[in-house]
């Protein structure tokens, strides 16, 4: 006789829970709520603007819309960062032009004081050179990247983005608030991790601290920037120049999403399975934001915190550069011989070998990793800065570049692995090794995968 399995409780449980916890249940709840809570209000609450009132519900209308909700978040991201690469170019370069001046005051210190030349190399050539670096790149765009969201987020406008992008986290198994720590990782994501502590189911804040790397930091904007502008929109001018650069950051940006929510899927399907939760946002009023201390606090808070983080990571990376770029093993440094002993791997994904060496030592910081590549492919042996885009440019086309490299080097920069206070960050918030090294391995393999892809799909169309 056939001996019958009973079913597993615990499986018909889970069914019933997704079937009450669907968008349809989820929903009529919402609604049923906002109803009698509407109505409960009309009866006992009286306005004084009722016109304000209206105001809002109109923009909500447009802002939170299906239709033109998702367009005007892509436009807005649009334009920040227009107005971020627009605005940044000048103090950029005065700020280099600035430490450039003050480096040659300090060399004439050094040889006044006759200081060995090992030491002049370690402490001007590397830390000197590397921290300046970083200062002069990321400072400018942070001025004005995180006074923009914080006059977004004052005036109302992130709470309906939130709302806008819940229903696609919805989707993909995570938690709507993901969309704000996600916004928060656009400045810094070694804070974004510490963000996630507003959600508060377990396994939907493991899903926000794996997958809150692929959106794009502020070390990895300038990278996007430069190549873009360098490549991208080669063959633009002036203010074209700009948007047409923006707009492939955009795209960018909008690439790393679409990863964020694929893999927030997979993993809500296999190892972070569960039953989704979901929360109720109330949206604020419409109001007018205060543009000054929101400038200040924004810039002096923010900004001033992730510099720091920054440079603390980055002059420890650009002594550790200048050593490995002058220890000579027989008559090639260690610097050259780690980028030839990559160079087979690294073409694979359509790369070099100097450009992976660059991502691997940038690890403490994503902001050096340009000057590192510039150094190996000039063999300073310093951090080395170069006078204009054009003679950057040539720099690359010299060591065999094309626009599928720099898409590539674009592609890996946006979806690799967290930088080393991140890395840092996500260990005390999971105080996990296991979950800190898949942090570190699940976009490495994906940024490998998809260079790897496109590489070769290149390779493939040439043949036909």
């Amino acid at each position: 006789m056939d001996a019958t399995v009973p079913p597993n409780p615990f499986d018909e449980l889970l069914k019933e829970a997704q079937h009450l916890s669907g968008d349809d249940t989820r929903e009529q709840i919402v609604s049923a709520i906002f109803q009698t809570s509407q109505a409960i209000c009309k009866e006992t609450v009286t306005y004084t603007k009722q016109e304000k009132l209206h105001e809002t519900e109109k923009l909500d209308r447009i802002f939170t819309s299906k239709i033109w909700g998702f367009p005007i978040m892509l436009a807005m991201l649009a334009v920040v960062i227009y107005i971020t690469i627009a605005g940044a170019n000048v103090p950029s370069s005065l700020l280099a032009e600035f430490f450039g001046w003050l480096e040659g005051y300090i060399t004439l210190a050094f040889e006044k004081m006759h200081a060995p030349e090992w030491l002049y190399g370690i402490l001007v050539l590397g830390l000197y050179r590397g921290t300046t670096w970083v200062v002069s790149v990321m400072l400018p765009p942070m001025a004005i990247f995180f006074p923009i969201f914080a006059l977004l987020e004052n005036y109302g406008y992130l709470p309906r983005v939130a709302f806008n992008m819940d229903r696609l986290f919805k989707k993909s198994g995570a938690h709507g608030k993901q969309s704000l720590t996600m916004a928060m990782g656009f400045g810094c994501n070694a804070a974004a991790i510490m963000s996630t502590r507003i959600i508060e189911s377990p396994r939907e804040r493991m899903l926000a601290i794996l997958t809150n790397n692929f959106v794009p930091c502020n070390g990895r904007w300038p990278t996007l920037i430069l190549l873009a502008s360098l490549f991208m929109a080669a063959g633009y001018t002036g203010g074209w120049k700009t948007l047409m650069t923006a707009s492939v950051v955009v795209a960018m940006v909008v690439f790393g999403i679409v990863v964020t929510l694929t893999v927030s899927w997979v993993l809500s399907k296999t190892a972070l399975r569960g039953v989704p939760t979901h929360y109720t946002l109330e949206l604020p009023p419409y109001r007018r934001p205060k543009i000054w201390d929101t400038i200040v606090r924004s810039t002096l808070d923010k900004s001033v915190y992730v510099l720091k983080r920054a440079v603390t990571v980055a002059a420890p990376a650009g002594v550790l550069t200048w050593v490995l770029a002058n220890i000579h093993i027989g008559d090639t440094t260690v610097l050259a011989y780690i980028a030839h002993l990559l160079d087979p791997f690294a073409r694979q994904l359509g790369l070099d070998g100097y450009i992976l060496m660059a991502f691997i030592l940038g690890l403490p910081a994503n902001e050096i990793v340009l000057p590192i590549l510039l150094m190996g492919y000039l063999s300073t042996g310093a951090l080395t800065e170069v006078d204009g885009l054009r003679s950057l440019k040539q720099i690359f086309i010299d060591h065999g570049w094309t626009w599928l490299t720099a898409l590539n080097m674009m592609l890996f920069s946006l979806l690799h692995y967290p930088c080393g206070t991140t890395l840092i960050n996500i260990y005390k918030e999971t105080k996990s090794k296991k979950w800190t090294f898949v942090a570190f391995a699940l976009p490495t393999g994906i940024a490998i995968a998809v260079t790897f892809t496109t590489a070769h799909i290149a390779q493939w169309l040439r043949f036909i």
